[in-house]
C-alpha cells in the first residue's frame, strides 16, 4: 500500500475514535421540569436501594462511560443526558445513591444500564 492509503487510514480511525469518546461520556444536566428530562432519577439514602452508584467528579473528562461517573454541566447544550431528580421512589424511572468514593461507582442492576445510553 502506498503511504498516502495510510495516511487516509489513520485519518479515518481517529475521526472514528474521537467520536466514540465523545459519545460515552455521562454529561448530565439537572433540570426543573420532569417534562424536560430524558430520564427521571430517585436518590436513595441505601446503597444497596440503587440500581447505580453514582460518583460525581468535578472533570468532564472523568466522565468517560455508562459506569456511574457522572459531570453535571451547567448548560443543556453539553449534557448527554437530562435528568429531574424526583421525590418519589415510585416516579423514578432510575434509583441512585452518591458515593464518596470513585471505586464505589457502577451498575448494581444491570437491566436499568440502557436508561443512560
Amino acid at each position: 500500500m502506498s503511504l498516502q492509503k495510510y495516511s487516509y487510514r489513520f485519518l479515518f480511525i481517529m475521526i472514528i475514535s474521537t467520536f466514540n469518546l465523545m459519545s460515552y461520556g455521562q454529561v448530565v444536566y439537572s433540570t426543573k421540569y420532569s417534562s424536560d428530562a430524558n430520564v427521571k432519577v430517585y436518590v436513595t439514602k441505601y446503597k444497596s436501594d440503587a440500581d447505580l452508584v453514582v460518583y460525581k467528579t468535578q472533570y468532564k473528562s472523568d466522565a468517560d462511560g455508562n459506569n456511574g461517573i457522572w459531570y453535571f454541566t451547567e448548560y443543556q447544550s453539553d449534557a448527554k443526558k437530562k435528568i429531574y431528580f424526583t421525590d418519589y421512589k415510585s416516579d423514578a424511572e432510575l434509583v441512585i445513591y452518591f458515593t464518596e468514593y470513585k471505586s464505589d461507582a457502577g451498575w448494581q442492576n444491570k437491566s436499568k444500564q440502557q436508561t443512560m445510553y
